[in-house]
């Protein structure tokens, strides 16, 4: 048991900026272990993020507008992870739209800078979560607003972790390349249930739907990863989790809970 919540701190640390105390840091200690051991706790961090942003958003709901509600829990989720995914989204369409080679690929996604291309899909993906958010407030209510916020968070990682089961890690070295190491079937198993649960939470056949939108997703994600590079990097786990969370969020303002 102490060593499952080294890892979940583990995976906190890593997949966050939440300031762990210096008493805490001690006790967790590191081993280059814990990192691979801590994916799995992936999408559980990303409920936290989830619950963090639901929080500052239904706060925020009973001052101002919706809209201005959402944008603060936004705000609030990208000041938890320091954008973390959203960078990985912008490496990448930069590095795919600019590299034909896949050494060219790479080496544009390993600069630190972000393009043309990376801005414009940063910009893009934050407007349409904001505006998706905003519709399944005003169709759907604000409880349900809130529950779609905290699902998206936790099955967009989950979706985005599979990644590490089943294709290669293609940097010799990296920040993800300690996490990145085979992921066994029983981490993946909780990953995986960390992230359906929420969604049937909602219910049982947006659940049903929204899986298998994300598996046609991760599906055409994977066979590009492997044409474009023969693999993943950290940045393409950041991009699949962005656009696993904005296929969520388009399901769930289409869908008719009622």
């Amino acid at each position: 048991m102490a060593d499952e919540l080294r890892y979940f701190l583990t995976a906190v640390g890593y997949f966050t900026r939440v300031p762990m105390p210096q008493r805490l840091a001690v006790w967790v200690g590191f081993a280059p272990h814990y990192l691979n051991a801590a994916a799995r706790y992936f999408p559980a961090v990303g409920l936290l993020v989830g619950v963090a942003g639901a929080l500052v958003t239904g706060l925020a709901w009973q001052l101002w507008s919706p809209s201005v509600a959402i944008v603060l829990g936004m705000a609030a989720t990208l000041l938890l992870t320091g954008a973390f995914h959203e960078d990985g989204l912008a490496d990448c369409v930069d590095a795919f739209g600019g590299g034909y080679r896949p050494e060219d690929v790479l080496a544009i996604m390993h600069d630190s800078r972000v393009g043309a291309f990376g801005a414009i899909a940063i910009v893009v993906a934050l407007l349409l979560k904001w505006q998706l958010l905003v519709s399944v407030g005003e169709v759907q209510g604000g409880m349900m607003l809130l529950a779609v916020l905290v699902a998206g968070h936790g099955a967009s990682r989950a979706m985005a972790i599979t990644f590490l089961a089943t294709h290669d890690y293609v940097r010799h070295e990296g920040k993800a390349k300690p996490v990145a190491q085979r992921l066994e079937a029983r981490s993946l198993v909780f990953a995986l249930a960390c992230g359906a649960l929420p969604l049937l939470w909602i219910s049982p056949w947006f659940a049903i739907v929204t899986v298998l939108v994300l598996a046609g997703l991760r599906a055409a994600l994977g066979a590009y990863f492997v044409r474009r590079i023969g693999g993943y990097t950290g940045d393409c786990l950041g991009m699949s989790q962005q656009l696993a969370e904005l296929s969520i969020y388009l399901v769930a303002a289409a869908w008719k809970f009622y």
